[in-house]
């Protein structure tokens, strides 16, 4: 993920079955991870895959679409969404996006993984099958364009540093927060930025 050595805070948004929530709390043993899930009868499965890793804290509620009522730490040193905007509505990512340029710290950043459109269709026929199977199922599912989600981010303050082309060809997007000119004044005045 890339994660800096200052980071302390990463909020999990659909942990689902807390697999994940896992494999990143093993791997950064120093980050307090938050795993949470709109479902709560998902929670006792996070509990099981998470149970004995002193960094992960209990799984919370959490509706990606309403980024103000969002749990958690108020500040974050990272957001991570697996497998969420493909198989949820627009204002799913629209609220994650949001919420995510809310609670981010300067340079704190967002991993978006999944599959996504590119220059408005998907990147194989396999894909652009996936897609279409999503869309006959629920009319508000498929693959968003990375563009979209780009700008949709830039309005909320995320800048995209990065598409990398993953396996199963999905992809991570990588957005980073933005500083404003009160939070710039903010980490001047305060070298730990927050964290202690």
């Amino acid at each position: 993920l890339g994660l800096g050595p200052r980071a302390r805070e990463v909020l999990e948004v659909a942990s689902g079955t807390g697999q994940h929530a896992r494999s990143f709390a093993e791997a950064f043993p120093g980050v307090s991870w938050h795993p949470t899930e709109r479902d709560p009868e998902r929670f006792a499965s996070i509990r099981a895959w998470t149970d004995g890793l002193p960094n992960v804290a209990p799984p919370l509620p959490l509706d990606a679409a309403a980024p103000e009522a969002w749990p958690g730490p108020p500040r974050l040193d990272g957001v991570v969404c697996v497998n969420l905007t493909h198989i949820s509505p627009w204002s799913c990512t629209l609220g994650l996006l949001r919420g995510a340029g809310q609670r981010l710290r300067p340079g704190g950043r967002l991993w978006l993984y999944g599959p996504f459109a590119v220059g408005g269709a998907p990147t194989t026929p396999g894909n652009a099958a996936f897609d279409a199977d999503l869309r006959a199922r629920c009319a508000e599912w498929g693959y968003r364009d990375v563009a979209d989600v780009g700008a949709a981010a830039e309005a909320g303050g995320l800048a995209l540093l990065e598409r990398v082309a993953m396996p199963a060809d999905n992809f991570l997007l990588v957005f980073e927060r933005r500083a404003g000119d009160e939070e710039e004044q903010e980490e001047e005045g305060d070298p730990a930025g927050g964290r202690e």
